[in-house]
């Protein structure tokens, strides 16, 4: 309650203030208005920069797959060493 009751006078109190102090809230406003724009034009552009350079990294081709070669011989050391390893467990049993 005590909230809604200041709300109310906070409002009451500002639109007093915006009527006696037409002319200078307006020259306010002229004032903080371009930097405003200035400031929300520039972060559009930064984030619009951002989004692009992120499109740009999908449509890139992924460098790091391996050869085919290298494939076949991981294979194969991963089947030696399973062997081993087998091996290893059969002579502790």
């Amino acid at each position: 309650m005590k909230t809604l009751i200041g709300g109310a006078v906070a409002a009451v109190l500002g639109l007093i203030g915006i009527s006696v102090w037409f002319g200078q809230f307006l020259q306010l406003v002229a004032g903080a208005l371009p930097i405003m724009l200035l400031l929300g034009g520039g972060l559009a552009l930064y984030l619009g920069f951002d989004e692009l350079k992120d499109t740009w990294k999908k449509d890139e081709p992924a460098m790091d797959t391996p050869p085919t070669e290298d494939v076949d011989q991981y294979k194969q050391e991963i089947s030696d060493l399973k062997k081993e390893v087998e091996a290893l467990k059969a002579e502790k049993a």
